[in-house]
């Protein structure tokens, strides 16, 4: 079947502004990563200038095929958004603009000595926070999340721009909203700490099942996929 991607854009764009409307937030300021796990080139396309402006891979053997066929891999910005093994850091940072899914200080230091031989100035990351606790998620607990940023000073190329996190799947989305209550919360509160190299830029949270529950929770960085590519 033949999915219209740009008119389901349009419905998940007027979603994302009714939602930030209901709470006083300017839409303009939430964006949205087009996840584009199991979607060939082809399907991604028409979103070129449709307003879609960076792509999301979980898979780096999925991404690194797809970002060589891009014919308009520089007019968007790439972002890793699953679970980084240190030996593919590499690979990694040959793309990402963000890497939302930093989760030990293990990673931490592999992503700044990898960066030092690219030579590569700085590389923005999220820390993923595991703040429901689920066992089946990856993640930082949000106290772990207070020492790993005691512990980052000497690696001087790695800059925590925010933190993301997955929160439970639910019927009723209005049901994730503590989890995402929790994330800014956790934020605002590490931001007031004033560690070096970090800031609260994005909240990456909320994708297809509950983005409009993150969007009035504070959500400026929206994962979305399914929304976007299924009929």
């Amino acid at each position: 079947m033949l999915v219209d991607v740009v008119a389901n854009w349009r419905l998940v764009e007027e979603r994302i502004w009714r939602a930030a409307h209901r709470v006083g937030r300017p839409p303009e300021d939430i964006h949205v990563v087009a996840v584009t796990k199991g979607v060939d080139v082809r399907q991604i396309t028409p979103l070129i200038g449709a307003g879609i402006s960076a792509i999301g891979e979980n898979r780096i053997q999925e991404i690194l095929p797809k970002y060589e066929a891009a014919p308009w891999r520089e007019e968007v910005d790439w972002h890793f958004i699953g679970h980084l093994q240190t030996n593919k850091v590499r690979h990694c940072l040959q793309f990402a603009s963000l890497v939302h899914s930093v989760d030990s200080l293990r990673l931490i230091r592999e992503i700044d000595r990898r960066a030092r031989l690219l030579e590569l100035e700085r590389v923005d990351v999220l820390l993923q926070v595991n703040i429901s606790g689920e066992a089946t998620k990856f993640g930082l607990s949000p106290d772990e999340v207070w020492v790993l940023l005691e512990q980052m000073e000497p690696y001087s190329r790695v800059f925590v721009q925010g933190l993301m996190t997955m929160a439970p799947h639910e019927q009723d989305p209005e049901n994730t909203r503590p989890y995402f209550r929790d994330l800014r919360n956790l934020g605002e509160k590490l931001s007031d700490k004033g560690f070096p190299r970090f800031t609260v830029k994005y909240l990456s949270m909320g994708m297809t099942n509950d983005f409009e529950v993150a969007v009035e929770e504070g959500a400026n960085l929206l994962r979305i996929g399914s929304a976007i590519f299924q009929a």
